[in-house]
């Protein structure tokens, strides 16, 4: 993940976050279809979002105690 992503996201509100959570968990379920069907070209991006979706829910955490 780029740096400047992190700071995009850093950006966000706690409902953009929330709903870009919920669209990479889509994603998410989608690829692991795709993998259980052999039809996956890239395995590195389900790793790639579980990423994404962990530091954005730790942004959302983090955001939630400051708040």
């Amino acid at each position: 993940m780029k740096k400047n992503e992190k700071e995009e996201f850093q950006k966000l509100t706690n409902q953009e976050i929330i709903e870009k959570v919920f669209e990479l968990k889509k994603k998410l379920f989608n690829l692991r279809c795709q993998k259980s069907m052999n039809q996956l070209i890239n395995p590195m991006q389900i790793c790639k979002i579980k990423k994404t979706i962990a530091l954005l829910l730790t942004l959302l955490k983090s955001k939630e105690i400051v708040c």
